[in-house]
């Protein structure tokens, strides 16, 4: 691993070719560049969600941490590596301090892999405005997570207000194993959909989404439960008189109840970020399944059909984006 300390983007590019030399890395086997957005306290939970997932997806990790934009002097502060700590791929990781650190993509930009698509992943606070971060303008694929926010319930009627295709969210990945019972369920099951409940938090965007998902598949209205949690913890499907019950035991496993049948126990573990982030990386085209089911959580969703950056000065704004802002 090479550290510098006050360098240049000129510099780190230099250190990277050298890392491949040593290394006797190629940049053709990188499937894609995925630039992880962070705050510095949650460095090192990204560093690991992100090398669980290259191991699966070959790419060159590029990690952003906005540290003081409000800083006196721009500086810049970086770890290169290749097959080091960081996994077997290509990474940097960049602190950024002063007006740098509101134009990251001039330092990020010459490090893109080439020929390879771009990932973006805000981990942390999502920004309320994707376009106001250039970083996820030049992406073809935008990981944001709404249980983040302050107010999980809000950035999701952000997410769908400022939707553009390539667009998702780790709290839609959160549901995939509950979609994948519900979708079984039906498998043995015939007649008319009469009841849907979805049993979670209150402020739970996994639950908001998978009852929009439902809705959006059956057009039938869902209730919601609140519960404990966390998360999600159930789901009542009604169909043809028939009552089908998923409730999550722990986190590992659910309990299946169905009319007359005896109770029968299903794996359902909650899973790690890396696993979420890898499971996103597997797909870099539009996520149809996930705007329908925005839209139909939110009734607001708006489809724009590209980007342009918007920019947005923190210090002369009294609500700052937190995209621009991540210390």
């Amino acid at each position: 691993m090479t550290t510098l300390w006050d360098t240049s983007g000129t510099a780190v590019i230099k250190a990277l070719a050298a890392e491949r030399r040593q290394a006797g890395a190629v940049s053709s086997g990188l499937a894609l560049t995925l630039v992880a957005v962070v705050d510095e306290r949650l460095v090192t939970e990204a560093e690991q969600a992100a090398t669980h997932a290259a191991a699966q997806h070959p790419c060159r990790l590029l990690v952003v941490v906005r540290r003081r934009p409000d800083a006196p002097e721009p500086r810049l502060d970086a770890e290169v590596s290749v097959g080091g700590r960081l996994g077997p791929g290509e990474a940097i990781v960049m602190r950024m301090y002063g007006r740098l650190a509101l134009h990251a993509e001039s330092v990020v930009l010459p490090l893109l892999a080439p020929d390879a698509p771009v990932v973006t992943w805000w981990f942390g606070e999502p920004p309320q405005l994707i376009a106001h971060d250039p970083l996820g303008v030049i992406a073809g694929r935008r990981i944001t997570d709404a249980t983040a926010a302050a107010d999980p319930l809000a950035a999701l009627r952000a997410r769908a207000e400022d939707y553009v295709p390539g667009d998702t969210d780790l709290s839609w990945t959160r549901t995939t194993l509950w979609r994948s019972l519900c979708a079984s369920a039906f498998d043995s099951l015939t007649g008319e959909v009469t009841g849907l409940t979805v049993a979670g938090e209150a402020s739970n965007p996994s639950r908001a989404l998978l009852a929009g998902w439902l809705r959006s598949r059956l057009d039938r209205d869902v209730q919601l439960e609140d519960t404990d949690g966390p998360g999600v913890t159930g789901i009542e499907l009604v169909v043809g008189g028939e009552t089908v019950r998923i409730t999550r035991n722990d986190g590992r496993l659910a309990t299946l109840s169905r009319s007359g049948q005896p109770d029968r126990v299903l794996p359902l573990p909650r899973r790690q970020l890396g696993d979420l982030l890898a499971e996103e990386l597997r797909r870099l085209d539009a996520d149809d399944a996930y705007a329908e089911a925005l839209g139909a959580t939110t009734g607001a969703l708006t489809v724009q059909g590209a980007r342009t950056h918007l920019w947005q000065d923190p210090a002369e704004v009294a609500d700052p984006d937190p995209a621009l802002t991540t210390s």
